[in-house]
């Protein structure tokens, strides 16, 4: 079978494995807890519902415009104008399927062979491969002081007369780390100036914890829409827990809205307009269900950090925003996709590998789950790793008995 360069250099997900692992474990019956998933377990807002359904019933599937239905770009430039203070055109708006394909199309528009794409460490685990797969070379730099906020200094070194963008995700996936109002100021002063186009990753930006406040990129340049190099990317899987209906979305300058418009035609031609009335009907339908998510999840993260404050060895960070931590846990292995499989083989419990976030030896938990599944989930990985912790445990029926410590 004939296989392209290009597809063979592109990595697995590294959480494939797991999964079908997992997968198969369910199937044997065993009561596998999943702290690797990234998504809520809250129903779908009943207005997005509602929307789709109105939709269907009608009959009239049909398609919609490449960018986008009219009355779901409407929403989106309010929705732009009410959490950035700008406001835009419907031609600054593109819909596509998801977050993911909104930031390869953009990354696709952009990158020439051989340009370069600054990525953030720790960063999601797709960046890198897009960047590859547009033909681009990413270049991942990792904050020097031991934290996971970045650096201007960092980042300022690692700048070449090649760089074509660089992407920033906050809150962070994986460290749900919130970088400051200082650092987005300052990033964005420094693409405008430099000519670099910062892709602002904004999936989370209002899964937020503690009172914070997710800053708009918007407010630190005085350039227009068709001049300034800010290019935001967000949707509505995480903000409403619709991981499912694949919306997203992005806002940048007319000419680049007609050139992602010119790929996507391309590509997918346009996303459902059953899902496009669901999105729509979200954003513009009562916004209870955003806050009413962000509490849970906020209090599933102080769960999680309780929990994990009473393990031997392992340091965490706080998280301050998304559904994620990323705790240090080199105490017990460098190798984060070997301790993964073993937590998954001994105590039934998937984790993701802090290696293809670019932090190896950490392991991402979520934590979007119940709090059932978080203290359990945590327990269990104590028991399996921690020699302090008790030498039988009960997963499921089964007693078990650690016989590796």
């Amino acid at each position: 079978m004939s296989i392209s360069q290009l597809a063979r250099e592109i990595r697995t997900s590294p959480t494939l494995a797991l999964n079908e692992r997992a997968r198969q474990l369910r199937a044997q019956g065993q009561p596998v807890i999943h702290l690797g998933i990234g998504e809520p377990k809250n129903k779908a807002p009943i207005t997005a519902v509602l929307g789709s359904a109105a939709k269907l019933r009608a009959g009239d599937i049909k398609y919609t415009p490449t960018d986008g239905t009219p009355g779901l770009k409407k929403a989106i430039i309010r929705y732009t104008e009410e959490n950035y203070g700008r406001l835009v055109a419907p031609e600054n708006v593109i819909v596509s399927n998801g977050a993911k394909q909104s930031l390869f199309n953009v990354l696709y528009s952009l990158i020439n062979p051989q340009d370069e794409v600054i990525i953030l460490a720790p960063h999601w685990v797709s960046y890198p491969e897009m960047v590859k797969m547009c033909h681009g070379i990413p270049v991942v730099v990792a904050p020097e002081d031991g934290t996971f906020h970045p650096r201007m200094e960092d980042i300022r070194a690692a700048v070449t007369s090649y760089t074509k963008a660089i992407i920033v995700n906050s809150p962070n996936n994986p460290s749900g780390i919130l970088f400051s109002e200082e650092f987005i100021g300052e990033i964005v002063e420094f693409c405008e100036e430099r000519g670099i186009y910062l892709i602002m990753d904004d999936i989370y930006h209002k899964l937020v914890f503690d009172g914070l406040r997710t800053p708009s990129p918007f407010q630190f340049t005085h350039k227009d829409m068709e001049s300034t190099r800010v290019i935001v990317v967000n949707g509505v899987s995480k903000l409403y827990g619709m991981t499912g209906f694949r919306i997203g979305w992005t806002v940048t300058s007319r000419r680049r809205v007609e050139v992602l418009n010119n790929i996507q035609s391309q590509m997918t031609s346009c996303p459902s307009v059953v899902i496009q009335s669901a999105a729509e009907a979200a954003l513009t339908g009562s916004q209870s269900v955003v806050e009413n998510l962000r509490l849970t999840i906020q209090n599933n993260r102080d769960v999680t950090m309780q929990e994990l404050q009473g393990f031997r060895d392992v340091r965490v960070i706080k998280p301050q925003g998304t559904f994620y931590v990323l705790p240090d846990f080199r105490a017990y292995s460098s190798d984060s996709t070997e301790l993964a499989h073993f937590l998954l083989d001994k105590a039934l419990v998937v984790t993701v590998p802090g290696k293809d976030f670019g932090m190896e030896g950490y392991l991402r938990l979520s934590y979007a789950g119940s709090v059932k599944e978080v203290i359990e989930g945590i327990e269990r990985i104590k028991w399996a790793l921690d020699p302090e912790s008790p030498n039988e445990i009960y997963i499921g029926d089964r007693k078990l008995v650690r016989d590796w410590l």
